[in-house]
């Protein structure tokens, strides 16, 4: 089975593995997950990235516009906006995106929209270093474990590996006050020259999220041992289900490299989609009481 297969594999079961975790440790917030309308999250269609096909994975609904299609519509502060890499909107597009976030609205973008949104709209903030990778994995670093968009990705022990697209964008920061580090690589560091994987920062109301390489992840990399047990194993030891809760279909044939790799990043869009219906709630709440 090829890496596109397996990781496909991957993603069906690591919706089904989010599921039954989030049921037993945090139901409120699947609870959440579960009753997000389909208005609150617009994707922007990318030719390199799909998001989307995450979110149908976990029954998440979403509005599927095309990149000249941002100009057009109107964009609420309550809203959640993912735009795929490569991010080429037209110009006008970028000055009510910025306005957007301004007012209380979430920015999620991945790789060269690096380039072609947020050092645009940004530039004080960030930019691509010139430096693009290789089509590459690297170990990666929970650098901020108390956030909540970080929540239930990796345990303790793990030795997390990151897959990079061919000609991936490194994260130079350049406001280090206002640009938090949430996920670093000191192997991205040395071969690319800049370690930052996953940043935020926010701005006026709201708050932008982005993330070096491609959110729905094409091939994993199994480096060690621990990397190259099963699927089954990750799920009763690292998930925290039962044995016969981990009896599934999906999970056959795959490694625990692989089902890590889904599962980190299904459970990150699902943690960023709950802490934004959190924040849009309590808005919405402190609005009412004056």
């Amino acid at each position: 089975m090829g890496d596109f297969k397996k990781m496909e594999q991957a993603y069906k079961a690591s919706s089904k593995l989010l599921e039954k975790r989030m049921a037993k440790e945090r139901p409120i917030d699947l609870d959440i997950l579960r009753k997000v309308k389909e208005s609150s999250i617009i994707i922007v269609a990318g030719a390199y990235d799909k998001i989307e096909l995450v979110l149908e994975l976990i029954k998440v609904p979403y509005i599927l516009i095309q990149p000249h299609e941002v100009s057009h519509i109107d964009l609420r502060s309550d809203q959640i906006l993912i735009i795929n890499c490569p991010g080429n909107v037209y110009e006008d597009s970028l000055l009510k995106i910025k306005e957007f976030v301004k007012k209380g609205g979430f920015l999620f973008t991945t790789d060269w929209a690096l380039l072609n949104i947020l050092e645009k709209i940004f530039p004080r903030y960030l930019k691509y270093n010139q430096r693009h990778t290789a089509d590459d994995c690297v170990r990666v670093e929970v650098l901020d474990k108390s956030n909540k968009f970080l929540e239930g990705l990796f345990n303790e022990d793990a030795d997390p590996i990151w897959w990079l697209e061919s000609s991936s964008y490194p994260i130079q920061i350049l406001d280090k006050t206002r640009v938090k580090v949430l996920i670093v690589s000191k192997e991205m560091q040395e071969k690319y020259g800049e370690s930052p994987i996953v940043i935020t920062f926010d701005y006026g109301d709201g708050t932008i999220l982005h993330m070096t390489s491609h959110y729905y992840l094409q091939r994993a990399e199994l480096r060690t041992k621990r990397h190259k047990m099963s699927a089954k194993e990750y799920a009763i030891k690292e998930v925290g289900l039962s044995a016969d809760e981990a009896e599934m279909e999906e999970l056959k044939g795959l490694s625990l490299g692989e089902a890590e790799s889904a599962y980190s990043t299904t459970q990150f869009i699902s943690n960023v989609i709950v802490e934004q219906q959190k924040k849009v709630k309590k808005r919405k709440e402190e609005k009412e009481e004056k």
